[in-house]
């Protein structure tokens, strides 16, 4: 199988850890940088984090960049602790890897691999969108460089998760999300219409704890924080696949069923909407069914049960 280079941005926090393991785990799927930007924890510790988890997952040689600490318009907030633990893969401790960060920003990164791959490129943003902000402004051709970008954030008919209209990849760093949604690239949403419908159960968990590698065993014990997060949310021990979803979206292990490509506007003002992504869908209502140009194309639903396509794909680590 040929393989197609793609470029990943996280936060890696738990569900960042299980979006790098099903791409490390996928055939045709050649990882050629990672970018940390601050989202669960400051960017710093989320390399930290992205280098010693490619590491245990036996990738040391995929190179690892630190970006953005502060948003484009205001000061890092501090993370999600709760959410994702102190150190943001909840307080497991992997091995430090030996393989140095890369001296060149995540932005630098993103931009000299569009050169070296033209056309090529597929570039996935699951946390805050600062770093290919950034990279925009190195290099207004971006859009022209890339093969297409996938994205974890915003929500088009569902409420958000840390206001009632934004979702917190896009609220974390509007203006960067309104930079990155009218840039004029090829772009999928993948969104809490859709993340909060697929979930990881106890059952999934239990079978990585019994897989017994250093891997799914590491990934078993994150998730034991990140489900007593979600146990009030949902009722029962599990958690929303939002990073994994939107990567297997791209990389094919999940199929969109509802996918409209509509315009999409990022509100950045400082009003109550700051951080909701206004995606036009009259065309759910009117019955028009032909695709505008433009635009982003926005992930309401996918046909897999998600947890059960992740579980097979870690299982294979």
């Amino acid at each position: 199988m040929d393989s197609t280079p793609f470029f990943l941005d996280c936060d890696t926090g738990i569900d960042d850890s299980l979006a790098l393991a099903y791409l490390v785990a996928t055939p045709g799927v050649d990882l050629v940088g990672v970018g940390a930007v601050s989202g669960n924890l400051s960017a710093a510790g989320g390399a930290r984090n992205t280098s010693d988890l490619l590491h245990l997952l036996g990738r040391p040689e995929v190179p690892v960049a630190v970006g953005a600490h502060d948003p484009l318009s205001h000061p890092f907030a501090g993370g999600a602790p709760h959410v994702h633990g102190r150190n943001g893969i909840g307080d497991v401790q992997l091995a430090t890897s030996p393989t140095p960060l890369r001296g060149e920003s995540a932005a630098e990164m993103l931009v000299r691999l569009a050169r070296e791959h033209e056309g090529r490129l597929r570039v996935l943003a699951i946390g805050p969108f600062t770093n290919l902000a950034l990279a925009l402004r190195l290099e207004p051709e971006l859009p022209r460089l890339v093969r297409d970008v996938t994205v974890m954030g915003g929500a088009a008919l569902a409420p958000g998760n840390v206001s009632p209209v934004a979702e917190a990849n896009v609220a974390n760093d509007p203006e960067a999300a309104h930079a990155v949604f009218s840039a004029g690239w090829d772009l999928t949403m993948v969104g809490l219409d859709v993340t909060m419908q697929h979930r990881f159960e106890e059952r999934h968990r239990e079978a990585l704890l019994a897989a017994g590698t250093p891997a799914t065993t590491a990934l078993a014990r994150m998730l034991e924080f990140y489900f007593a997060f979600y146990t009030p949310i949902f009722g029962r021990p599990s958690a929303a696949l939002h990073d994994p979803l939107a990567v297997a979206v791209a990389a094919g292990g999940a199929t969109p069923t509802s996918a409209p490509r509509v315009p999409v506007v990022v509100d950045h003002t400082d009003g109550p909407g700051r951080g909701q992504t206004i995606a036009d869908l009259r065309a759910l209502y009117t019955g028009f069914a032909e695709e505008r140009r433009g635009g982003a194309r926005v992930v309401l639903s996918i046909a897999e049960d998600f947890g059960d396509v992740l579980l097979d794909r870690l299982l294979t680590l």
